[in-house]
């Protein structure tokens, strides 16, 4: 793979993984959404009120923009593995910036999924 179409893919995957960081980071303003809780309509609505919310749905649709585009010079076979590294970003900066501290055996797994990617890339 280009160096050039690895870095698109990369793009595509950090801002899937800045999304689900927005998420989380909206529904931490709103409190958990419960089904069973009386007040999970009033949640959601005030849930659409939260800015993360709506840069984490940019961030979304930016991705998948940027994610067509590096689908469109390398084989499918080939970019879906890449979507792997978003374990990888993720348990990264949800510890960073959430606070969320990863334990032994997902440290084990995120290695085991580098080493992965590492040999799709090559491929």
């Amino acid at each position: 793979m280009k160096l050039a179409d690895f870095s698109l893919l990369f793009c595509g995957v950090l801002l899937n993984a800045f999304a689900q960081l927005g998420l989380k980071a909206a529904t931490r303003v709103t409190g958990p959404l419960l089904v069973s809780d009386a007040g999970v309509w009033q949640r959601g609505l005030q849930l659409l009120t939260v800015p993360p919310l709506w840069y984490a749905l940019f961030a979304y649709g930016l991705s998948v923009v940027v994610w067509l585009v590096g689908l469109s010079r390398v084989p499918v076979t080939q970019a879906y593995p890449l979507l792997s590294l978003g374990y990888v970003i993720n348990i990264g900066l949800a510890w960073w910036l959430l606070g969320e501290v990863p334990n032994l055996q997902r440290v084990a797994g995120i290695l085991v999924i580098i080493a992965g990617v590492v040999v799709v890339a090559r491929s």
